[in-house]
């Protein structure tokens, strides 16, 4: 087992233990995400050849780091390049973003309507939390963020969800112009 996987094999235990009664109170994940943050601060376990930069007009490359065998606590290096935005959207289970280098910005919203109309979805904004290193977002199932990289660097951040991302089939994407929701594409392919 190498460093790398040792320190988040570790990592995620000690998450898990955190997390074993459900995740379903900001305390818990704040606890959840203080945890991700030191992993975020070893700098040097996310870089090099293994997560290569998005390249030509890929704007994204998404690692899958670690995630247990029923596809829970599944741990991403996502790497972008400025210009790349990803709709308002939720995520149907917990998540906690911390910042390796570069700045994400992270816009937080707040549905109005109470989503009983199928396709409609009224938002407001109440946020903007730049998240750089040293800083993160947590995030319960239900609350809704959209993400814009902003800065021309390169961006490396660890996103952590309660489930993996290709088992989210009922996640939400949001259009702020035209009051409306759909379903959620995956988006980019995960490298694994």
């Amino acid at each position: 087992m190498d460093q790398r996987q040792e320190i988040v094999s570790r990592t995620l235990q000690t998450i898990r233990q955190i997390a074993r009664n459900g995740v379903t109170q900001r305390p818990v994940l704040d606890q959840i995400l203080q945890q991700l943050l030191g992993l975020a601060a070893q700098k040097d376990l996310w870089t090099g050849p293994g997560f290569a930069a998005p390249t030509g007009a890929e704007l994204q490359a998404r690692y899958l780091i670690e995630e247990q065998p029923d596809q829970t606590f599944a741990l991403y290096l996502n790497v972008m390049r400025a210009g790349k935005r990803i709709l308002p959207h939720n995520h149907t289970t917990w998540a906690c973003v911390a910042a390796v280098e570069g700045v994400e910005h992270n816009h937080l919203y707040r549905r109005l309507d109470d989503g009983s109309r199928p396709g409609y979805a009224k938002l407001e904004q109440t946020a903007t939390l730049p998240v750089c290193p040293g800083s993160g977002v947590a995030l319960l199932p239900d609350e809704i963020h959209a993400v814009e990289i902003r800065d021309a660097q390169l961006i490396r951040h660890l996103h952590l969800y309660g489930r993996a991302l290709e088992t989210l089939s009922e996640r939400l994407c949001f259009d702020l112009a035209n009051d409306s929701c759909q379903r959620m594409p995956i988006g980019v392919q995960t490298r694994r």
